[in-house]
């Protein structure tokens, strides 16, 4: 009888003692530079697309519009200045504000399968201005992003969804 009482009591303290001796064993790990001795796979480069401008991105504590509109005054007069549409109308799209810390006058949009210089324009104000078409992916009735530039240049809010008609050059 006593036996099988210190047998279980043996157990017991086994589990007592292997419990908090793994824990300080686990707490000295947090010690490690576990991204050094594991490193994870990064995602891969995303090659920098072409822009009708090369704004220069935004400075790191950037927080006003101006600020995050880094494009030059010959870059907006570029970029207004009517361009011949070769392709002709590729399709209307409802656009927001994309990425403000991606300089430049670009509009992402399903409807281009390939980057591309395009026009768009906004049907609120009737304004155009010359882009560079970026694919994403999504049904040719999705939603796009333009840029921040591009939208002041349109005379648009920032904020909201804007009717664009888009086009190839």
């Amino acid at each position: 009888m006593y036996r099988d009482q210190f047998c279980v009591t043996l157990r017991d303290m086994k589990k007592l003692i292997l419990i908090p001796a793994l824990s300080v064993l686990l707490a000295g790990c947090a010690g490690f530079d576990m991204p050094q001795i594991l490193p994870m796979p990064s995602a891969p480069d995303r090659a920098a697309p072409a822009t009708t401008s090369v704004a220069p991105p935004p400075p790191a504590g950037a927080v006003t519009v101006e600020q995050f509109d880094t494009t030059s005054a010959e870059d907006r007069e570029d970029a207004v200045v009517a361009a011949p549409l070769s392709q002709g109308a590729l399709g209307q799209t409802i656009a927001t504000l994309g990425d403000p810390a991606s300089p430049g006058f670009w509009l992402e949009t399903p409807l281009v399968s390939s980057e591309k210089e395009g026009r768009v324009k906004a049907a609120n104000t009737g304004r155009t201005v010359k882009v560079t078409l970026r694919p994403i992916s999504g049904p040719n009735g999705a939603g796009s992003r333009i840029s921040l530039s591009a939208l002041r240049l349109l005379d648009l809010p920032l904020a909201g969804l804007h009717e664009l008609e888009v086009y190839g050059l």
